[in-house]
């Protein structure tokens, strides 16, 4: 099993709980046998997780923009770095070779490709597991965004319970072993056509 975490390229606060809840996701991975599949780089809490899953032994591959290799962000010790061209083409292997994703504290870029994952569960693009890795509620303030957005009809109730909140990497893992997707949004594939010829 392969699993793709989304993370903060920062630590986030000084001495704040983030990098230690990055490192142990990486080791709790590494010791169930799961491949960590992440951004590639070697700072913040990608880092610490990388870094975690390699001192228990685990197999970490990389994916990474050849711009930010260059700026020398990438790990040096990944069992394999994956170098792309841009980082569309590193959010769609990062998709492809994932069989579930983990979403940790983090900014933009980590919403932006949890949200696009998540997206694609609904649209039935993909059939993996979705989830919040919520630390010490790091992500409470976008649940509650999420409950609005179900309360004003925008998202269906479905949909929002399909994305696995916990704030432990057990009751994650946990839910990923048990998770039925729902129906697809759109059962007619046809309708989908589009979106998929461009994935």
């Amino acid at each position: 099993m392969k699993v793709a975490v989304y993370c903060g390229s920062s630590e986030g606060p000084s001495e704040s709980i983030y990098m230690q809840a990055a490192y142990d996701l990486g080791q709790t991975l590494a010791r169930q046998g799961i491949e960590l599949v992440y951004g590639g780089a070697s700072v913040g809490l990608m880092g610490a997780t990388a870094d975690g899953a390699l001192d228990a032994g685990g197999k970490v591959i990389g994916v990474m923009p050849d711009v930010l290799v260059d700026k020398e962000l990438a790990h040096p010790h990944l069992t394999e770095l994956k170098q792309v061209r841009d980082m569309h083409h590193r959010k769609a292997i990062m998709s492809e070779l994932a069989d579930g994703f983990i979403a940790m504290p983090g900014g933009t870029g980590t919403l932006e490709e949890l949200f696009e994952v998540w997206c694609w569960a609904q649209l039935g693009v993909h059939h993996k597991p979705c989830a919040l890795y919520n630390v010490s509620g790091f992500y409470n303030k976008l649940l509650e965004f999420i409950q609005h957005a179900e309360n004003q009809q925008f998202i269906r109730e479905e949909y929002s319970r399909m994305l696995v909140v916990e704030n432990s990497v057990d009751q994650i893992l946990q839910a990923f072993k048990t998770y039925q997707p729902p129906a697809d949004k759109w059962r007619d594939r046809s309708v989908l056509k589009p979106v998929l010829e461009n994935v």
